[in-house]
């Protein structure tokens, strides 16, 4: 429509020249006139919707987009968030995304918008005269020819603004946290650190001045070539008009439709070298939504249901680094209803044995088993809804106590979240708060102390209700008190229930049924408490490092 419409204005002036104007034809003169205003009220009209239908595509476009993408950010593995920054992911996820929305919403209806108008008013400059419509075709090449080079060298230069950004926001993101910023404060680095936000910035700054010259002696051309154009075809038309052989309003007729054809054309090439520029956006975007999850749901997976909670680990090796173990030929028999404790120096491969239960990682050899299964062979879904995690670092959301609950169940009802509470030993700190289950946190649960988001951990889990649980030295962090305070909360957690804990305090885990001793991501002895210290050796040795050598003066 719009395409059509824009034809109509020029030809109107034609006949107001030479019908209207020319005879002294004052009704005509009037009628065409109001044509004029109306054909602009049209293509006003018809711009505003076409820029609306524009704009919610586009907009759905983007949005789409961001979802595509922390869809598949969510899905991978922890290896690929171990070796990216938070700023670089978050740097993709938002300015690359809103890079996009420029060559989106002009690529969706410019070109074929500009092919219809080029195709049409060619083919009407062709029939009111076709010697002046060639002569202002010659400058054409003119326009086509740089964008090539141009579209190249600012592909490049914003691929390296976009990496300098991800750098930036990871600078931002590191040291405008709270724990980065108590690390900064607290060893007053201040200064260094504004130093390096200042040096990345001026480098950002210089590729973004460089990105915005490159092609303005190309656009200038273009300029050029648009003025110089209706310059040509006014000589060459003035001639003619001059020997009679055309008439004036032909000659203005094709001087207003030549703006129509320079216009899309210049536009097709301004908009070749957006697309290239963008190039690097959908580059950035793409490399990661091509990244296909190493651990995902395998063919025909089932949905386990409930479980009993029997582990067996089979000859399971892992390895973060290839060549590099941090599990070496472990195998391990856990029953139902269990409690299992890891000891053993840092690095032994404790934890990792905790990441392959709920498959954050999957064994790069051997197998695990869930109750006979294969936990390969189970949806994740229904893995993970059988574990409960609490590490000695508590994450809580910057929101309320109880949305930070509802992670464990969304469904929950406020006293099923109230007796988890309860038995956590933490319902009275919540009572005490502002506005009780609805007061914010914080950043990172900092209105609460350590033993309090410890047993707020413990109630999510206790909410989730989990058939096997998984302690990373939920307790090494705190003091005497709010270790006790834990403690008991843990004992109403472990009830019935399938558990692996780690801890370096071996007073944690004197109750064990079965404690493994970990070297080098192996399993150098296994046995109770009271077998352990009969061998007299590894464990040993650690008992009486804790509790019998008394501490240094």
């Amino acid at each position: 429509m719009a395409a059509a419409l824009g034809i109509v204005p020029p030809l109107l002036v034609r006949a107001i020249v030479d019908d209207a104007i020319a005879v002294n034809n004052r009704g005509l003169l009037f009628a065409l006139s109001l044509a004029m205003v109306g054909a602009a009220l049209a293509i006003g009209l018809v711009g505003v919707l076409r820029s609306y239908l524009n704009t919610v595509v586009s907009q759905r476009i983007m949005y789409d987009l961001r979802v595509a993408m922390f869809s598949r950010l969510q899905s991978l593995s922890l290896s690929f968030f171990t070796k990216s920054r938070t700023g670089e992911l978050m740097s993709r996820l938002t300015s690359d995304i809103t890079g996009t929305d420029y060559v989106i919403s002009g690529t969706l209806v410019s070109v074929f918008q500009n092919i219809l108008i080029l195709i049409s008013t060619l083919a009407t400059m062709l029939v009111l005269d076709w010697q002046l419509t060639l002569v202002s075709l010659l400058v054409l090449p003119w326009l086509i020819l740089p964008t090539k080079t141009v579209g190249k060298l600012r592909q490049r230069l914003r691929f390296e603004r976009q990496r300098q950004l991800g750098s930036v926001n990871s600078l931002m993101a590191e040291s405008l946290g709270i724990s980065g910023l108590m690390l900064i404060k607290t060893f007053n680095r201040e200064k260094d650190v504004l130093d390096r936000f200042q040096r990345d910035n001026k480098d950002l700054m210089d590729l973004q001045v460089r990105e915005a010259l490159v092609g303005r002696w190309y656009f200038m051309l273009l300029f050029l070539v648009t003025t110089g154009g209706p310059a040509i075809v006014y000589y060459s038309g003035g001639i003619q008009v001059m020997t009679g052989a055309i008439s004036l309003g032909t000659v203005l007729a094709v001087v207003a439709l030549l703006a129509r054809l320079y216009t899309p054309a210049t536009d097709l090439m301004s908009l070749h070298v957006d697309v290239m520029t963008s190039a690097a956006y959908f580059e950035r975007i793409f490399e990661y939504l091509d990244l296909e999850p190493d651990i995902a749901d395998g063919p025909g997976a089932i949905d386990i249901g409930l479980v009993a909670g029997h582990i067996r680990l089979e000859s399971v090796n892992l390895e973060y680094v290839p060549g590099k173990r941090a599990l070496d030929s472990v195998d391990v028999d856990i029953t139902a209803g269990t409690m299992i404790a890891l000891v053993g120096p840092s690095g032994a491969g404790k934890t990792s044995l905790t990441y392959l239960i709920p498959r954050l990682y999957d064994p790069t050899a051997g197998r695990i088993l869930l109750d006979g299964y294969d936990i390969r062979d189970l949806t994740l879904d229904s893995l993970r809804r059988q574990v409960g995690y609490v590490t000695q670092e508590t994450f809580l959301f910057h929101t309320s106590v109880r949305e930070n609950m509802l992670i464990a169940r969304p469904d929950a009802t406020e006293d099923e979240i109230r007796d988890a509470c309860e038995s956590a030993s933490v319902m009275d700190v919540i009572d005490a708060l502002p506005e009780g289950l609805d007061t914010i946190v914080g950043e990172r649960g900092y209105r609460l102390s350590g033993g309090e988001k410890q047993r707020l951990a413990i109630a999510r889990v206790l909410l989730k209700n989990p058939a096997l649980l998984l302690l990373d030295e939920a307790t090494a962090s705190l003091d005497t008190h709010s270790e006790r305070a834990v403690q008991r909360a843990l004992r109403r957690l472990m009830h019935g229930r399938t558990t692996i804990v780690i801890a370096h305090r071996l007073s944690t885990v004197l109750a064990a049924d079965v404690i493994l001793y970990m070297d080098q991501g192996r399993i150098i002895e296994s046995g109770s408490h009271t077998e352990l210290l009969a061998l007299d050796a590894c464990y040993a040795s650690l008992y009486q490092e804790q509790f019998l050598t008394p501490d240094p003066a």
